[in-house]
């Protein structure tokens, strides 16, 4: 780690962060989770310093940024490794480090940063990964758990493995946290190293498939059978079949069903026997909706399924259309294919939708947060219906 005396703004480049919709509603950018932890954590890993970040206006009461006359400025998109931080943490006061045109950290005051691209710069060649959109996410989870696995767990002694599991592959390439449970699983490392985090649970009857990292207080219910690259985060609970899936935290994918490349919000709930589509059946290139655009546009992926915003839920049984984008707040239910984009704060099934009233939805969200012993903040509340205004010019 390198040591720094200053204070590191993590910012949000705002056409990206519109990109990142619906995530990014309800969290800076650096707080999505893209491996075992979140795109700050992994800053906040390998350059010591006082982290604040620079996001939407609306967000900043809960999020404030701590600038000074000499601040760095860190894009919030960028996936930290060694050899970038080490870079950056040497510029110099004025300085500014790019990439491909793209501004990649800055050395000064505010107005440094905000002129920072009328300055004279200095361009970055080394490797650089960037969440830059929404599929980004379970793109880059590969990569990002087994970075993550052998920084967090060097130098460190697992807790011992129940030799009532089955292990495929290598044993070290499996690091159990203090509290974590692993009974009567296969595990298999051979495609990746596991990590299973303080105090989560992993049932059995449930075959792991590498890499796969399942977070702090997480339950993984019996008979479950996951595929890399798989990140499920704190406080969640998964079953069924996942397949290159990030839970982002404290999301309900409890039951029988299918989920692939996926990215699943906080305080989500998807049903029993609800199935995903990821793949369509003429295998042509999927489209996806943008926030930005207000259209479907074109990914070059073949494969993309459902990406869910916070606080979203999904009744039994449905059933989603590939590459299926729900909003914040969405209520879904009933037979048949759902639309590929519902808008945040709307309830209903293919006969209608109708809007959410904000009562109604913090009424839910209470109640959901309190069985994590969390609470809904007025600040929260304050969000929400600034992104409720928001909602309505992206709705179709």
């Amino acid at each position: 780690m390198s040591s720094l005396n200053l204070n590191i703004v993590l910012f949000d480049e705002p056409h990206t962060k519109t990109d990142l919709l619906p995530l990014s509603y309800t969290r800076p950018i650096g707080d999505l989770r893209v491996g075992i932890t979140t795109l700050s954590q992994k800053w906040e890993s390998m350059l010591s310093g006082y982290y604040s970040t620079l996001t939407d206006d609306y967000l900043s009461e809960k999020f404030p940024a701590n600038i000074t006359d000499d601040t760095l400025f860190i894009a919030s998109n960028i996936l930290a490794n060694e050899e970038l931080a080490k870079r950056i943490a040497s510029l110099q006061h004025g300085e500014v480090l790019v990439k491909d045109d793209k501004v990649i950290a800055v050395r000064g005051s505010r107005e440094m940063f905000d002129n920072c691209e009328l300055t004279a710069n200095t361009q970055y060649a080394g490797e650089i990964d960037r969440v830059n959109f929404l599929y980004d996410i379970f793109l880059l989870n590969d990569k990002a758990i087994r970075n993550d696995f052998e920084r967090m767990t060097a130098g460190r002694t697992s807790q011992p493995l129940s030799d009532t599991n089955t292990v495929i592959g290598d044993p070290s390439h499996i690091f159990l946290e203090e509290g974590a449970t692993v009974e009567g699983a296969i595990i298999n490392t051979k495609t990746g190293p596991i990590y299973i985090g303080r105090d989560a649970e992993i049932m059995e009857g449930c075959c792991l498939r590498g890499p796969v990292a399942i977070c702090d207080g997480s339950k993984v219910n019996m008979g479950t059978r996951i595929y890399g690259a798989t990140t499920i985060g704190p406080a969640s609970k998964v079953g069924g079949e996942l397949n290159n899936v990030v839970i982002l935290g404290y999301s309900n994918k409890a039951h029988d069903g299918f989920l692939g490349n996926a990215v699943i919000g906080e305080w989500c709930n998807i049903g029993a026997g609800c199935v995903a589509s990821n793949l369509k059946n003429d295998y042509t290139e999927i489209k996806l909706w943008n926030y930005n655009a207000h259209r479907f546009i074109r990914t070059g992926l073949q494969f993309c399924g459902l990406i869910m915003g916070d606080h979203s839920k999904a009744g039994i049984n449905t059933m989603f259309n590939t590459a299926t984008v729900l909003g914040v707040g969405v209520n879904v239910y009933g037979s048949g294919f759902q639309r590929n984009f519902l808008a945040s704060f709307s309830e209903g099934s293919r006969a209608g939708f109708t809007d959410v009233p904000m009562s109604k939805f913090f009424e839910i969200a209470e109640r959901v947060m309190a069985r994590r012993e969390k609470k809904l903040t007025e600040t929260d509340k304050r969000i929400y219906e600034h992104i409720n205004e928001l909602a309505h010019n992206f709705k179709i």
